[in-house]
């Protein structure tokens, strides 16, 4: 960004935060910060604390938490809209897709988010604003001080309008036959470092006409049950039940943390006013 870009005048926003202009950024994401801060927080590579400007700075990290459960949020609600003839496992293949490093630094580059960062010397000279880890990180961060500042509708409304063809092309690529109990033991393997059990509870039926019940459980904690014909059919269900439950709380738990992290942000607001 050169000195007269920094400078040049815009009718969409006149915001600033100490001698930069953020009004060029604002417009591509349709959005003008009230609290400048939050912005500049969630532009803020936790390298740049090192350096003489940034004491007293906060890093973009716990942005990025809440931003990375607003954009799951988001792009599911999206791809469930949109693609109504997708199954469950469909659309968890799809958002995934969309959410991964790669698709979120692909967004980031399209909003030219890597020139405006702060960075300290070494990320800046190791090429940290073209890195696709902090671009995608550095996005979630700017989704969450939408959030913030602007409520939900508001990020929801950034993130339709700068995810739309990712999420597209995302559901429109065919997909395997959905596999609830690989993916729950990709899940499980990656947040507890485990493998699932599965155990039959019930047995029903003559030899011919058999119905199993099979609960799956993860560090003795039953998570889900599923019935079938066969063995296999009911832990698949049970797999998936499972799935379901640990997005439920997976969602619950972003849900606490954004209150949490918005009356954390007010009570600091009427701190310093």
């Amino acid at each position: 960004m050169t000195a007269c870009e920094a400078a040049a005048p815009s009718a969409y926003s006149t915001s600033v935060s100490g001698s930069r202009d953020y009004s060029r950024l604002e417009q591509r994401l349709g959005h003008r910060f009230r609290d400048g801060a939050l912005l500049e927080s969630a532009l803020t590579h936790r390298s740049f604390l090192n350096e003489p400007p940034g004491a007293g700075r906060t890093d973009n990290e716990r942005l990025e938490f809440l931003g990375d459960a607003v954009v799951d949020l988001v792009v599911g609600h999206l791809l469930m809209r949109d693609f109504p003839a997708l199954r469950e496992g469909e659309l968890s293949i799809a958002r995934a897709r969309v959410v991964n490093e790669q698709g979120l630094a692909g967004v980031a580059t399209s909003l030219d988010l890597g020139e405006w960062l702060f960075l300290g010397r070494g990320e800046e000279q190791s090429g940290g604003r073209n890195r696709s880890s902090l671009l995608a990180n550095a996005l979630e961060a700017v989704v969450a001080a939408v959030f913030l500042d602007g409520g939900y509708d508001a990020a929801a409304g950034l993130i339709e309008r700068t995810f739309a063809s990712v999420v597209a092309s995302a559901a429109s690529v065919p997909v395997a036959p959905y596999d609830a109990k690989t993916e729950l033991q990709g899940a499980a393997q990656a947040k507890w470092h485990e493998a699932p059990r599965y155990s039959v509870l019930e047995e029903q039926g003559p030899d011919h006409q058999k119905m199993f019940l099979v609960a799956a459980t993860l560090g003795g904690r039953e998570l889900g049950r599923g019935e079938g014909r066969t063995k296999k059919e009911a832990e698949q269900r049970a797999a998936a039940h499972a799935l379901a439950t640990m997005a439920a709380e997976a969602a619950e738990a972003a849900e606490i943390s954004a209150a949490a992290e918005i009356s954390e942000f007010a009570a600091a607001a009427v701190k310093d006013a």
